[in-house]
C-alpha cells in the first residue's frame, strides 16, 4: 500500500476471476439444431469497501444463448480487481469507482466470456463495449429521481 500521505493515490492492487460459470444443459441434442442462436447478454456492476482507501469493484457478465426457446449455453462471469484510492476528495471516489475501475476490470471480463465460449465450442461472443461514464451518469439520475443520493458502493457480492 502507498505511504499515507497528501498525494493522491490510486493503484490496482490485484485484477482476478471472482467467478464462472458454464451450462449447456441441452446438450448434445440442441448442438444438432440448425436454427440461428438468439443472444441475450446482461451486464452488472458493484463495488465495495474492503478497507481504509481500498475498494473491490466487480464487472458481471450474464450471457445466455437459445435455440428455440432452449438454452444452448449459459455464461456468467465475475471479473474483479482491488484499487486503492487514498488522498482524493470523497466527491471523485464515487465517480473513479463508478468509471474509471470498470474501464480497467472490463477487457478482462470481455477476453474470458469470449476464451469460455471458444472453449466451449461455440463461436466467441464478444461482448460490446460499454461507456461507464454514460452508464453512471444514468444510475446517478435514477437515484436522484428516486430521492436517493446513494452512490455506487454497495456491501453486495
Amino acid at each position: 500500500m502507498a505511504d499515507d500521505n497528501q498525494t493522491p493515490v490510486f493503484q490496482i492492487q490485484r485484477m482476478y476471476l471472482k467467478d464462472l460459470s458454464l451450462e449447456q444443459p441441452n446438450s448434445p441434442q440442441i448442438l444438432l439444431e440448425q436454427a440461428q442462436p438468439a443472444v441475450d447478454i446482461q451486464l452488472g456492476l458493484g463495488a465495495e469497501a474492503i478497507a481504509d482507501g481500498v475498494y473491490e469493484v466487480a464487472v458481471t457478465a450474464t450471457v445466455t444463448t437459445k435455440v428455440n426457446d432452449k438454452v444452448l449455453f449459459l455464461v456468467e462471469a465475475k471479473q474483479a480487481g482491488i484499487f486503492e484510492i487514498r488522498n482524493i476528495p470523497d466527491e471523485q471516489i464515487d465517480q473513479i469507482i463508478g468509471i474509471a475501475c470498470p474501464g480497467i476490470v472490463y477487457p478482462y471480463l470481455r477476453a474470458i466470456v469470449s476464451d469460455v465460449c471458444t472453449r466451449a465450442g461455440f463461436p466467441p461472443v464478444l461482448l460490446a463495449e460499454v461507456n461507464f461514464q454514460a452508464m453512471y451518469e444514468a444510475q446517478r439520475a435514477q437515484a436522484q429521481g428516486n430521492g436517493n443520493g446513494a452512490g455506487i458502493i454497495t456491501s453486495a457480492n
